[in-house]
């Protein structure tokens, strides 16, 4: 068993009138394949009428489909999380004997299962370049896909960016910089233009402050936070989807836990529906805990 760590995160949505809401889709739930053990969850809502409705949307994640049958003036939404963060080594997988090398070609029955992750965006000028920048000369698979996850975090500066919606390539290209949801889209494009599955990832990064600092190690965070975060996952023969984060450079281990991943990245928000016509004061914070015992 590794450390227990519990996560309060809290979106508040204040509205200057009444307003009606739509059905509201909430994707706040881990998703049945987050490899970090999940002891406890519970999504509370404002306000108290309403219906709550879990079910699963065609990739298998969790959705909280909400009905609100009154006029509000708010709408509240509270995850308590209580995961075990033991330590997750990312290489710890095994892949089939075809696909060690890469490029490589899915099996018939992989290849019909994944089309809807292979199917890349037109390529503009920029994601060319990029492609035709790669070495394309047989290379172990893990290695290439490292080193190409690794490119992406020397080369696209990351930056906190609240307006909403995700950069096309092009556009994070053209910048040399962008979000953590504009990288792990970059990345998906680009894994999926070279012939390989991939898929937007939307979810939680738990980061915890050492408990000890030894001279010449990375330091590290200085306090423990949580975020909401995006990164990229490809699916590997063998070993499944594995996760890779551009924004780090890293493979995706124990503080990464997904909450949504889908072939599009519209379809990973963590909240979506329609609200009438108003001013809305919108509020987000997380707290993280160390449960002992």
């Amino acid at each position: 068993m590794g450390l227990r760590v519990g996560l309060c995160h809290k979106t508040t949505y204040d509205y200057d009138r009444l307003v009606t809401l739509s059905p509201q889709v909430v994707r706040l739930r881990p998703a049945p394949h987050a490899r970090t053990p999940i002891i406890g969850f519970s999504l509370k809502v404002e306000p108290e009428n309403h219906i709550l409705r879990w079910q699963q949307d065609p990739a298998g994640n969790f959705v909280a489909r909400l009905f609100f049958p009154d006029p509000t003036r708010r709408m509240l939404l509270e995850v308590e999380l209580l995961v075990d963060l033991a330590p997750i080594n990312p290489f710890d997988f095994f892949l089939e004997p075809y696909a060690q090398e890469f490029p490589f070609f899915y099996e018939p029955g992989e290849q019909r299962e994944l089309e809807p992750f292979l199917n890349p965006s037109p390529a503009g000028p920029r994601l060319q370049s990029l492609l035709a920048s790669i070495d394309h000369r047989p290379a172990w698979t893990v290695d290439f896909l490292v080193e190409l996850n690794q490119r992406l975090h020397r080369e696209i500066r990351y930056l906190i960016r609240n307006d909403p919606g995700v950069r096309s390539p092009e556009e994070t290209l053209a910048a040399a910089s962008g979000s953590c949801r504009d990288s792990g889209r970059l990345l998906v494009e680009a894994l999926r233009h070279l012939g390989l599955a991939a898929r937007f990832v939307s979810g939680y990064l738990l980061q915890l402050k050492p408990d000890h600092r030894s001279p010449g190690e990375p330091s590290g965070p200085e306090e423990d936070s949580a975020h909401l975060h995006a990164w990229a996952e490809v699916y590997l023969p063998g070993a499944g989807w594995v996760g890779l984060d551009p924004t780090s450079g890293l493979l995706a281990s124990e503080g990464h836990i997904p909450l949504a991943a889908t072939s599009e990245p519209a379809s990973a928000a963590p909240v979506s529906g329609k609200v009438s016509p108003c001013e809305v004061a919108f509020h987000h914070e997380m707290r993280v805990r160390r449960v002992r015992g």
